[in-house]
Parts: structure tokens; sequence; C-alpha cells
């Protein structure tokens, strides 16, 4: 009797012990952000103490469980190299293999992001096959929406081959690819966060709407959806809020298609994210954004949602834009050639942030208009080689005080557009592309394409 009650005890001393548990996010074939302080986190028994070791830290790291049953490393990981294991030491152990140290971006939004091969992408089966990359990890963060931050979500990191590049972003991808070979076979890991149709409410922390209670009114005006939930801040709570503290290197932006159902105050909106982002972060990150391409249909609401994403790139620090109103006819909301998108997003990521000497990879940008006389004098940033694609544009409009816009009359002279209409006198506005088909004529030499725009101030 006296045995069977000292196991019984030990049996319940056991069970009292609480395993160490990693969030999904932690798994093996994960890639760390190189060069970096990085916060690996879990939990375990209050007072439990966890040793942590890996095979490219000099020394072994320890902590103690909190009494919320939560522990957390920061621990430095150095230059770019791998294949590493990571062991975690409690109670029980974990080990964790096939770890890379190399580049980590974050891809988020709708259903231009989340676009696979498997969808059906421009010459997808060829890309398919040739995908076999050791070096780049796939994260994807499976759909979640809730009304309260949650601390983990489902998934697990996996290597690049045919297998999982087909059913992952392809954007996400093919940025990926080039950013590897253009570092010289530096890792690269890729977690998506997108849902298709989501709108940009969905991954916008809930106090956003408190300060600003406009743009729930907004909101309001699109409407409910069979696609995605409708609380405001699910999706940011259930798919973005859980990796937080996962180191990333930047933040790559794709969406705004529904948001096009009511495109006012789309540009606050998307700098709000963009700031809660960053505080939630505690970090500054890079953030890049995709402008949507023209689709037919919705008034001009398309191209105000490609006018805000200008906008925001133009006035948010350390932001930037992909232009590609070029690469697909306006018929399909979901355009199908991803991998020019992929590439000019990592040609701009390469430049500014890794400092590759890599030439022109900016579209035109409008630096100033003035107005003297009956003409406009459009001036461009990243002008060189300024060219129409059919030897004359059809997409400048120019107006007068009285708001109304007319076509307009255009000629370059080095990095200027000049405009002029027979029908406005004294032009205080001027659009260019302003149409949700317009498929922009103006090009560099680097045969990027300029943006939508319009020097009027729109909401």
């Amino acid at each position: 009797m006296k045995k069977l009650q000292i196991i019984l005890t030990c049996l319940i001393s056991a069970m009292n012990f609480a395993n160490i548990n990693l969030p999904a996010i932690f798994t093996d074939n994960m890639v760390l952000q190189r060069n970096a302080e990085v916060v690996i986190w879990g939990n375990a028994n209050p007072k439990e103490e966890i040793t942590l070791t890996a095979d490219f830290l000099d020394k072994e790291y320890k902590v103690t469980a909190g009494n919320n049953a939560t522990f957390k490393f920061k621990i430095p990981t150095g230059k770019e190299g791998g294949p590493y294991t990571i062991k975690l030491k409690g109670y029980n152990e974990v080990l964790l293999k096939n770890i890379m140290l190399g580049e980590v971006w974050l891809v988020s939004g709708q259903s231009n992001m989340e676009m696979s091969a498997a969808w059906g992408i421009k010459d997808g089966d060829g890309e398919v096959a040739k995908a076999n990359y050791p070096n780049i990890r796939f994260f994807s963060v499976p759909k979640l929406s809730s009304e309260f931050s949650q601390n983990n979500l489902f998934g697990n990191w996996q290597v690049c081959t045919p297998e999982t590049m087909k059913y992952f972003s392809a954007v996400g991808y093919f940025f990926a690819e080039r950013l590897q070979n253009e570092l010289k076979n530096v890792p690269v890991g890729i977690i998506c966060s997108a849902w298709g149709g989501s709108a940009a409410e969905l991954w916008t922390p809930k106090e956003v709407f408190s300060q600003k209670p406009e743009l729930l009114e907004n909101y309001k005006k699109l409407g409910n959806s069979e696609y995605y939930p409708t609380l405001i801040g699910g999706a940011y709570n259930a798919m973005i809020y859980p990796i937080n503290q996962f180191k990333t290197k930047g933040i790559l932006w794709y969406q705004g298609e529904t948001n096009a159902g009511n495109p006012e105050g789309y540009s606050t909106l998307l700098s709000s994210m963009i700031e809660s982002w960053r505080k939630a972060k505690a970090d500054v990150l890079p953030f890049y954004i995709v402008q949507i391409a023209g689709y037919t249909g919705w008034g001009d609401t398309t191209v105000r949602i490609q006018n805000a994403q200008r906008v925001v790139s133009e006035t948010v620090p350390d932001s930037g834009l992909v232009v590609t109103s070029d690469l697909d006819k306006t018929d399909d909301i979901h355009p199908k050639n991803k991998k020019p998108v992929g590439i000019r997003m990592a040609n701009l990521i390469l430049k500014n942030i890794y400092k590759k000497d890599l030439g022109l990879v900016e579209s035109p940008k409008v630096k100033s208009v003035e107005y003297k006389g009956r003409k406009a004098f459009i001036t461009y940033d990243f002008a060189e080689g300024l060219h129409f694609k059919n030897k004359e544009s059809k997409l400048f409009e120019v107006s007068d005080k009285d708001g109304k816009f007319f076509h307009a009359v255009a000629e370059i002279k080095g990095n200027q557009v000049i405009i002029s209409a027979k029908e406005v006198s004294n032009p205080v506005a001027v659009r260019y592309a302003w149409s949700n088909i317009a498929q922009s004529d103006l090009y560099n030499k680097a045969d990027l394409p300029a943006s939508a725009y319009t020097s009027e101030k729109l909401k």
C-alpha cells in the first residue's frame, strides 16, 4: 500500500510539471533574422528554469518561467548560415532542427498576395518545376479571426520545394527567389499572413478605430461578405498579433481591392495600420506596398485606392510602392502575371534596404507640379529616359478652378511632362491615368510605369 502511495505521489508531481511549449512559429526548418537580437518565447511551469543552447551561440542562456507560466529569451543571431539546431531544456527537452539564419519578411494582404501557382499564375507549371531552393523557407498563417488578441496560431515552417512552392504566395516566392539570388544564397524566410477578399479594417487593431471613429463609419459602408469575417481587427488579432515578437526585416502589403467598395479614408486607414503594426512590434520596419492593378467597373474607386497607396508610400517613412498597371489586362481582379511583381518589389528592397547598386528600379514619381499661363509642368523623379510607350499619351488631364477635367496634350522635356488643354486657360489641377482601366503609358528607361496621380487632395 505504501509503495502504491509513493507511485501516486510521483505521478501527481509529474502532472504538476508543465512541459515547455513553443508557439507554432518555432518549428524545424525556420529562418531567424540574421545579425539581430531575436526573441524566443513560450510556456512552462512557473519557476521552471529553462536553458537554451544553439550551435550558432557561444554560450548557454538561462531564464526562469514567470508566475504566468511564460518565458522569454533574447539571443543574438550573428551572420547568415545554417543548418543549426536549437535546444531548450527544462522539465522536458525541445529540439529544433534545420534552422537557418538569414532574412525574414512578412507578406500580408488579400487574395493577390495569397494567390499561389496552384491558382493558375502565368507560366506557373514551369516555375513550380524549378522551385528547388533549400535555403528558402515558407510559413503560411492559416485563416483565423478573433475578437481578442491571440497568443498562438497553427502552422509550421517548410523548405521550398516544387510541392510546397505550388501552394504558397507566388509574390512571396518570387520576391524570395530574387532576394536570395542577389544576396548570394543568404537564407530567406517568408511568413505569409493573407486572406482573400479581406478589407484592411480586418488587419487594423481595434484601438485605431476608437482614436479615429470616422474610419469605422467608412468601414460600415462596405457591407458584409461571405468570404471573410467583418470583425474589426479580427485578422490582426489572430493572424498578426501572435507573431509580433518574431523578428522580421520588413513587411510587404498587397491589398486594397475590397476597399475599392468604399475608398474614402483608405490613405488614413492604411497609414494608421502601418503605424499600429510598427508600434506593436516596437520596430519601424520597412513597409512596402504593391499597388493594386486596374479593374473594370466601380466608377473611379479602383484608381482612388491606387492613388491612396501612392500617397501613403510618399508620406509614411521607410515605405515604398510597386506599380503594376502595365502587367495585365483590366478584366481580371486576380492578375496572373505575378513574377514581375515579386521581382520589382525585391529590386526596391535590394536597393533601399540592402544597399545593392542596381541602378534605376523605381517607377517615375511626381516631384512637383507648377502652373505657368495655360500650361502645367509636372516634374518627375526617377525620370531617366522618360518616354511615352506609344509616342504620345492620352492619359493626362487638366482642370481650372471649377474642377472639371479635360483631356490634355502632353509633351516630354527632360524630366518634365508639360500639359495643356484648349478648354483650360488657368490650370489649377492635373491628373494622370485617372481611370479604373487605365494602363500607364509613361515609362522610364527601366521600363517601369508611372503611377496614377492626381494633384487634388482626396479623402
